[in-house]
């Protein structure tokens, strides 16, 4: 199948957490530690300075964007009128940097950590998911999850998708009443999860290394494939069943749905998280192209 792309925006340093949102797509320029939004033709207004890095991104119910700080590990709160607060501290449960985040309808925010020090030439480490609560209260919502990465909740808010980067896997897990995890089962598993030691081999023996997430209205789920250079579609009963390949094989960490009818599919990409926590800048795009069937509403 031939596609079309559009290029919305080039230039960024690495693009993390993109999200569509009431008419323009937003993304976290990690490395730059800014958070902006563009409109469909790329027309960029920076919204916000995180001085430790910003990754996730989501919206509370009344309409504040919440923002995952990462070094420092907190979830930042920007109102409607452009003030900015700490909403949430996980530092104290969080050893290691903070990375993506969804926030469901009821306000809760799940956010993955890396688990290990990346930047500094560990080797990965399983770690855990964490829910920040509407008040700003933090719970272990899971552990021993492989680089728990992009998360997305299911429309009927039932069952929540966590992406295990390292262990080339999407975990799912059920949502109780209260927010509480259980019934943890492997959704989609790509090959043999590679064996522990250095993320350059880990990554290296995956067969796909699901980044970023974003669902549709069929429950399916669009996942970047970090050594795949593309956005792999995944039904629930976790077949890739569609792909979108960058259109320049460059490296692909965040994707989203989004655009005035749903069908538009968004890819974040760079030459590589390595190079740019190296200071290898301007690299960052994000181009989108269409699909078939809308995001989750």
């Amino acid at each position: 199948m031939s596609r079309a792309f559009q290029t919305v925006v080039d230039g960024g340093d690495y693009f993390e957490g993109v999200r569509w949102h009431e008419g323009r797509w937003y993304a976290s320029d990690a490395f730059r530690g800014i958070v902006c939004a563009f409109d469909p033709a790329g027309v960029r207004e920076d919204l916000m300075q995180v001085d430790a890095l910003c990754s996730g991104l989501g919206w509370l119910p009344d309409g504040s964007l919440l923002v995952v700080s990462m070094k420092d590990r907190t979830l930042l709160r920007r109102s409607l009128d452009g003030t900015v607060s700490t909403h949430a501290d996980l530092a104290p449960v969080s050893e290691h940097w903070i990375n993506d985040m969804v926030v469901d309808r009821q306000g809760r925010a799940w956010v993955g950590t890396i688990g290990f020090a990346i930047v500094d030439g560990a080797d990965p480490e399983p770690g855990a998911l964490y829910r920040g609560d509407p008040d700003g209260t933090v719970t272990v919502a899971a552990d021993g999850l492989w680089c728990p990465n992009g998360v997305v909740v299911t429309a009927d808010g039932s069952t929540l998708v966590v992406a295990e980067s390292f262990a080339a896997r999407l975990t799912a897990f059920t949502i109780g009443a209260d927010g509480a995890l259980s019934g943890r089962r492997v959704l989609a598993q790509f090959g043999t999860p590679p064996a522990p030691g250095g993320a350059a081999e880990m990554l290296g023996a995956a067969e796909l290394a699901p980044d970023g997430l974003a669902i549709d209205a069929e429950d399916h789920i669009w996942a970047a494939d970090a050594v795949g250079r593309r956005c792999v579609r995944v039904s629930p009963a976790g077949a890739v069943v569609d792909e979108v390949a960058h259109p320049r094989g460059t490296n692909v960490y965040s994707c989203a749905l989004g655009g005035a009818d749903g069908r538009t599919l968004a890819l974040a990409a760079a030459d590589g998280f390595f190079e740019a926590a190296q200071g290898v800048t301007g690299t960052a795009e994000l181009v989108t192209s269409t699909v078939e069937v809308p995001a989750a509403r």
